[in-house]
């Protein structure tokens, strides 16, 4: 059985699967999340492996026809941020990772759906973070018109400026580094009930 997830998706602790391909461990709590978008899937540890464990992977889908439309789901990782938009390249479509990435932007006015005029860019989105957007539009320039105005959108991985580590949520608008317990302001995803998403 497999499932499709997000980077910084919980799949198991580390105590009941080896971290494979596609995985990390994430120090704060010891926990096997995915690091990049695809389908999470638990094999049986190789014939004369020392470890009994399972082996938890996230393998990268293949497919071409994984083209964004208005109301598709979409993972985008930040490239730029500028006091009115972000932009983005679009790596994977309801579920399905593209071959090629899209260009996409997130305009201000599309960051969070109350009080818009005081959204500051920068304190919801840095240069490489993983958003889960809505998409909107088609725009200019063959951009993607997205949004994250609704809970379940926004960052859903990110690493901290002072140590590199992976940051976890500690509400909507912010994230703490485990390492050295810095925060910082992001616009954060909704965060799922912690359970294993893969069974």
């Amino acid at each position: 059985m497999s499932t499709v997830v997000s980077p910084g998706d919980r799949l198991r602790h580390s105590s009941e699967v080896v971290a494979g391909r596609g995985t990390y461990v994430r120090s704060s709590d010891g926990a096997v999340c995915a690091s990049l978008a695809g389908r999470a899937v638990v094999s049986a540890a190789a014939a004369g492996s020392v470890d009994p464990r399972p082996v938890a992977e996230v393998l990268r889908g293949r497919s071409s026809a994984a083209l964004p439309q208005p109301g598709s789901v979409v993972l985008a990782r930040v490239r730029n941020v500028t006091p009115r938009l972000a932009t983005v390249e679009v790596v994977c479509v309801d579920g399905c990772a593209t071959e090629q990435p899209f260009s996409g932007v997130v305009r201000q006015q599309d960051v969070r759906a109350t009080e818009v005029d005081k959204v500051i860019l920068y304190d919801c989105f840095r240069p490489g973070d993983v958003l889960r957007c809505v998409v909107l539009s088609l725009g200019d320039s063959r951009s993607y018109y997205l949004s994250t105005a609704q809970n379940q959108l926004g960052v859903v991985h990110a690493r901290s400026a002072a140590s590199g580590e992976v940051m976890v949520p500690l509400s909507w608008k912010e994230m703490q580094c485990p390492v050295t317990r810095a925060t910082e302001p992001r616009k954060v995803a909704r965060v799922e009930t912690q359970q294993a998403v893969v069974s």
